[in-house]
């Protein structure tokens, strides 16, 4: 029986979300949740955030991210570190945030590596050819991951497909969406567009919003870093920034956007797009394969590197808040089959069921 179990987590983006979310589920399922921060510690918003959650013991490690992380030698450290927690806590499970993590170390439990994203699925999505020796090392480390974990979990079908043809896996990767909960606030409708993410990524593809921007006569409002903790940085000339926004101040965002845009080259799942489908926004993709899996007939898709066609597309709904309204309601609609219940019910199954085959190897 599962009792107790470790989560990884990065404080930086959005798997900061994913954790909190799936750390309530389990807890209201009786499973306590020991949380173990790694690279940049949580602000005091997102410390004050997971004091909500009862039971929920967070521990900043301090220890580097696999695409922070100086060396091989000093990501194979970290998971060993991260095993040694593992170790003292007594927990049942492990649930890493990344394959890259698992590495060579002892677990004294079950091991599930989460797949939110990875340096060679977003090289061959973004940038293609080969790649530096400072990223290949990193891939490789996600490789031996997905090969030895116990079990392997990615937020769709496509970015599992996609990890499968980068990495020549041949396991089965869990799919398992996330899910989220909608926080509701008065809805202020203008018509404005809106998008929202780790802008300075460039598989995010800010670049081409921001030449769209250009080309209209309302603003497109951005929030979050535009600047990452790796040194990368992107200037805009067009967007309105808003800088990185609490939860609330990004349900008010939501509220009044009447589009939310994304022309993410690289994608897993989009958590932005699913809180802005929720506030019931029109939603404009590009026009990949986690989008389409996800958000089909729910949202209009537009070539990712076209920022003419991408403004011709938020000027006509800017021009029609009856369409934008219909398309709005779409989204909202597909939005309540992303339920938190059902992603902690299917992780949890995953981690029941390994905790299960363990303890009878035990007993043997």
């Amino acid at each position: 029986m599962l009792r107790r179990t470790l989560l990884t987590t990065d404080a930086v983006g959005g798997v900061w979300r994913y954790s909190l979310e799936l750390a309530r589920g389990f807890a209201e399922r009786g499973v306590e949740v020991l949380l173990a921060t790694m690279g940049p510690s949580p602000t005091l918003a997102q410390q004050s955030e997971a004091a909500t959650i009862p039971g929920l013991r967070v521990v900043s490690t301090r220890l580097p991210l696999d695409w922070l992380a100086e060396s091989p030698a000093e990501l194979a450290d970290a998971s060993r570190d991260v095993a040694r927690i593992a170790a003292r806590a007594r927990v049942d499970t492990v649930q890493l945030h990344t394959p890259a993590l698992v590495g060579d170390a002892k677990w004294p439990v079950p091991v599930i590596a989460s797949a939110h994203s990875c340096v060679g699925t977003w090289w061959r999505a973004v940038q293609g050819g080969d790649m530096p020796d400072d990223l290949a090392w990193r891939a490789e480390a996600v490789a031996r991951g997905i090969a030895v974990a116990d079990a392997v979990i990615a937020p769709s079908s496509s970015f599992a497909a996609a990890l499968s043809a980068q990495y020549g896996a041949t396991r089965r990767i869990h799919s398992v969406r996330n899910g989220r909960r909608h926080v509701a606030v008065a809805d202020t409708r203008n018509q404005h567009a809106f998008t929202a993410g780790r802008l300075w990524d460039s598989g995010k593809n800010v670049a081409t919003i921001d030449a769209a921007g250009s080309r209209l006569p309302v603003p497109i409002y951005a929030a979050g870093p535009v600047a990452g903790p790796n040194g990368t940085a992107i200037a805009c000339q067009y967007l309105q920034l808003l800088g990185s926004l609490n939860e609330a101040a990004m349900a008010a965002q939501y509220a009044s956007a009447a589009v939310f845009v994304s022309v993410a080259r690289y994608e897993p799942f989009g958590l932005a797009v699913l809180e802005a489908a929720q506030a019931g926004c029109a939603l404009v993709l590009s026009d990949i394969p986690t989008f389409r899996e996800l958000w089909d007939c729910a949202a209009i898709f537009v070539d990712p590197g076209d920022a003419a066609a991408l403004a011709d597309v938020l000027r006509s709904f800017i021009r029609s808040p009856a369409r934008c309204a219909r398309l709005g309601d779409l989204a909202r609609q597909r939005s309540a089959g992303f339920q938190v219940e059902k992603m902690a019910e299917e992780t949890l199954a995953i981690h029941q069921s390994l905790c299960a085959a363990s303890n009878v190897l035990s007993a043997a």
